[in-house]
């Protein structure tokens, strides 16, 4: 696990993605998970979210977590298994959060259904 392991019960990391129309760096923060040497975020917003969409046309992205900072790539997670294995992870990480009815995310597609990514293959 490496680098990731001092940062397993943080609550939030930071994403910069670069815009895949203005070419601008967008950066986020975000709950996550950590299996092995990847990081999992969850699009609750679905596949339209930006920083998604920014990831995926343009997957070299930085991970901040306080001061220290990676780069790595990011591709989404097509494997069910994957998918249901880092959602169980999530789940538990986040016990009280519920969902969010004001965009009709229920915790069940938060953690199962919604679209993930995993972002590793980290930079030296």
């Amino acid at each position: 696990m490496g680098w990731l392991e001092a940062h397993l019960d943080d609550e939030c990391c930071d994403v910069a993605t670069i815009g895949r129309r203005t070419g601008a760096v967008h950066e986020i923060e975000i709950w996550f998970g950590v299996v092995g040497d990847s990081v999992y975020l969850v699009s609750g917003n679905g596949p339209g979210a930006d920083w998604y969409r920014n990831a995926l046309a343009h997957p070299e992205v930085v991970v901040r977590f306080g001061r220290e900072r990676r780069a790595g790539l990011a591709r989404a997670v097509t494997d069910p298994d994957e998918r249901r294995h880092v959602g169980e992870l999530m789940g538990a990480k986040y016990p009280e959060w519920q969902g969010d009815a004001s965009i009709g995310l229920t915790r069940h597609a938060w953690c199962f259904d919604v679209p993930l990514l995993a972002i590793d293959r980290w930079a030296d």
